[in-house]
């Protein structure tokens, strides 16, 4: 597996812990938990976008 194919992975599974996270901090009213999850929510984005330009630069 290519290593932009893993950064796109971990992204992805960032971006959805992130979003449960977030959620989570929305139903207990806890603006700590939805702020980390809103910020590993973003991180994730950055790390599947780092993976597909990665991507681009291997062709």
């Amino acid at each position: 597996m290519n290593p932009s194919t893993k950064d796109e992975i971990k992204g992805t599974v960032h971006e959805v812990k992130g979003k449960v996270k977030e959620k989570a901090g929305q139903v207990t009213k806890n603006p700590d938990l939805e702020a980390e999850g809103n910020a590993e929510k973003n991180t994730g984005k950055v790390e599947k976008k780092l993976g597909q330009i990665e991507k681009v630069f291997e062709k």
